[in-house]
This record gives structure tokens, C-alpha cells and sequence, in this order.
């Protein structure tokens, strides 16, 4: 055989011997990052987060049950010691705090009597964390506090009665509203305090929380960094809650998804400069690389919950987000400036009713409105004031 026959036939040899490795190389990639992918999200982080309510891990089977009678009874126990506390605040002869007109901030607590969960005592429990928290700010006070009680029933508002030898109430007549349906009288009733507080007390800006929503220990320091913001001055309003199991990046707003991609990104970047500098292993960066590591941490941030990553945020009210105004409820809401009276305006322009509330009424305007990331208070209230409540209520 001649020398040039046997090149011919090695050649091809050589040529496919290549192809081989070459695919058996991307094969072994292809099985490191599906075994990889195997250990995290069907090993590591089932066992790590199959207790944490918001995470796609929590196994509502065995826990969900067992962690709403725990909220139920911590509650519970919580607006006994409220009810005592406020009980032997009045006996001991409470001080009505500073109630002069002009402050820069006021946040007016909107209360009813509930038909369910009266034991509760929610209003008690959120009046107790405001007096706390305002007990905490020093000489100069963090805000005034005025609570507006829209009880219209013939039995009154007893926990309402409670506090207002420490806070300034102010009452709605007697049988007012009680030929609507009980969105519009809601809707009605939250006018009705947003304008009691802009003429009784005249505030620069305006917190409205309802009975169930606990300020967080922050709260105030929040504001005040939130108040500092330039955005503020064109902002209808601001909400400061946003239900947790609705926080997750696979949303329909287009925000969190940029802010989902962002984060593959940034921690995609990080990973490789972490293996790069910080570890012994040498990996050459590649595009499909890259791309793995961004998917694979968008994956991994949304399973274990985009409320727990939002949490840490908590480390500063500097590190609080603002994000476009969301659709659903209104616990906690900040109005700038004179902006109640122009919400209070819009409502009243519009009936509200079943599947038409004043939250979808006011997020027609969300263009000029924001949300705070994460949460400013704690939604307490198990039990609805307007809606049927099952015997025992459960936290999803």
C-alpha cells in the first residue's frame, strides 16, 4: 500500500475521531448540568424549603393545616395581651398624644366592628404597635394618629372606645350607608376617613391603614426615607402591602420579569468571577455557559420564592423598592401631599361592587402610582369584614 492510500484512509479517521470526542465532550456537559440541575431542584431544595409557605416546595398536604392553627392561635394570643394592654393603659389613666393640626404625617386607622374574629381584637393589636413604635421616635413625633371608626351597627365599635383615651377617634353617624351593597359601603366609609383626616387634621401626607394591617418595627423609618424620595411629588399614591403569595416573578407585569432576568444575570456574572478568582477550578467562559447559569438561578429564585429574596431588603429602608403600582387590595396606603382628596374624588365617581372593588378602581390609575417592596405592615386579619368566612380560616 502506498504512503498516500494510507494517508487518505487515516484522514477521514482522524476527521470522525474528533466529531467523537467533540460530541462526547458537549455530552458530558450536557450530563453535569442535568445532574446538577437533578440534585438542586429535586433533592437539595425540596428538603430546604418544603416548609416555607410561599415557595413552590411547601407541602400544603402536610403543613398548611397545622401552620393556619398556629397563625390562629398566635393571634389569638396576641389580642389578649393587646386587649389587657389597652385595658390597663385606660385604667392607669392614658394621655391623648399630640393632636394639634398641620403634621407632616398622619396615619389614620379605618375600624369597624367585625362580625367574625371579634376575639381577635385586630384593631387593638395594630394600636398597640403604633403606640410602641411612636413611644420609640423621641421628643419629636414620627406622625399623628387619628382613628376613624365607621361602625354604623347598634352595638358600636367597643375596641374603638378603647383607645381613644390614648388616640383621637372620630365616628360616623348612626345608620349611615346600610341601603348599599358592602363594597360600596366599604368604598364609602374609606372616603369618608380620607376626608375627616385631610379637614380635621390637615396633614402634609396621609397613611390610611385598616384595622388588620400591623405596622412593621421599621415602619416609621421607612416612611420617613420613603417621604425623602423625588418620585413622591408625581405619585398618586403608594401601597405598602401587596398579598406575599402574589410576589412572584412569573407575573403578568413586565417589571418583575426584567427584575427576574437582571437577576440571572447579575448572579450568572457573579458565579463565574467567583470561580474565576476564588476557587482552584478553571472554566472557560462560554455563551452556553453563561446562559445555563442564568436560567438555572432564575429557576432557582423563583421556586424558593421571590418573597423571601425581597425580605432581605429589610436590612435598610434604603434598600426598599418602589416598583408600578399592583392590582390587589388596600390595607396600607400612603397619599402624598393632597393626592387623598383626589382619590377620594375618583372613588366617589364610581360605584363599587363584586368583582369592581375600590383597589380595581384606584389601580385604573395606577400610571401615576407605586408599591413598596417589601411589605411596610403585616396583614392580620384572618377573618374579612365584608366577605363570608369559613369556620377556620387558612393562611392560602
Amino acid at each position: 500500500m502506498k504512503f498516500g492510500d494510507l494517508e487518505a484512509r487515516i484522514t477521514p479517521m482522524r476527521r470522525w475521531r474528533c466529531v467523537a470526542l467533540r460530541h462526547t465532550r458537549w455530552w458530558s456537559h450536557v450530563t453535569r448540568a442535568v445532574v446538577v440541575c437533578v440534585l438542586t431542584f429535586g433533592v437539595f431544595l425540596p428538603l430546604c424549603c418544603h416548609r416555607c409557605l410561599y415557595s413552590y416546595y411547601f407541602l400544603k398536604s402536610w403543613y398548611l393545616e397545622q401552620r393556619s392553627e398556629e397563625a390562629l392561635r398566635r393571634s389569638y394570643e396576641e389580642g389578649q395581651e393587646a386587649l389587657a394592654y389597652w385595658r390597663d393603659m385606660v385604667a392607669g389613666g392614658a394621655v391623648q398624644g399630640d393632636v394639634s393640626e398641620g403634621p407632616e404625617l398622619l396615619v389614620t386607622v379605618v375600624t369597624a366592628r367585625r362580625n367574625d374574629g371579634v376575639q381577635y381584637h385586630y384593631l387593638l393589636q395594630v394600636m398597640r404597635q403604633l403606640d410602641i413604635l411612636l413611644r420609640g421616635c423621641g421628643r419629636a413625633p414620627c406622625a399623628a394618629v387619628l382613628v376613624c371608626d365607621v361602625e354604623s351597627g347598634l352595638e358600636g365599635n367597643e375596641d374603638a372606645a378603647l383607645v381613644e383615651k390614648r388616640f383621637r377617634v372620630v365616628r360616623q353617624g348612626k345608620g349611615s350607608n346600610q341601603d348599599v351593597n358592602v363594597f360600596e359601603k366599604e368604598k364609602r366609609d374609606y372616603v369618608w376617613c380620607l376626608r375627616q383626616s385631610t379637614e380635621v387634621m390637615k396633614p402634609r401626607n396621609l397613611v390610611v391603614l385598616e384595622d388588620d394591617a400591623l405596622p412593621c418595627t421599621d415602619f416609621f423609618s421607612v416612611l420617613r426615607d420613603l417621604l425623602g424620595r423625588r418620585f413622591l411629588s408625581h405619585s398618586l399614591y403608594v401601597k405598602l402591602y401587596h398579598p406575599e403569595r402574589l410576589q412572584r416573578y412569573w407575573n403578568p407585569e413586565p417589571y418583575r420579569i426584567l427584575e427576574w432576568v437582571g437577576l440571572g444575570v447579575f448572579g450568572s456574572s457573579m458565579s463565574l468571577l467567583f470561580l474565576a478568582f476564588c476557587t482552584r477550578f478553571t472554566l472557560p467562559f462560554s455563551v452556553p455557559l453563561f446562559l445555563f447559569l442564568v436560567v438555572y438561578i432564575m429557576a432557582g429564585a423563583e421556586l424558593i420564592g421571590r418573597h423571601y429574596l425581597l425580605e432581605l431588603r429589610r436590612v435598610s429602608p434604603q434598600l426598599y423598592a418602589v416598583s408600578p403600582a399592583t392590582e390587589c387590595c388596600t390595607p396600607a396606603m400612603l397619599f402624598p401631599g393632597n393626592t387623598s382628596s383626589r382619590v377620594a374624588d375618583l372613588l366617589d365617581a364610581t360605584t363599587c361592587m363584586r368583582g369592581n372593588g375600590k383597589d380595581m378602581v384606584l389601580y385604573r390609575h395606577a400610571d401615576s402610582a407605586h408599591s413598596l417592596e417589601p411589605n411596610a405592615i403585616w396583614h392580620i386579619g384572618a377573618f374579612s369584614s365584608i366577605r363570608a368566612n369559613p369556620p377556620r380560616p387558612k393562611l392560602l
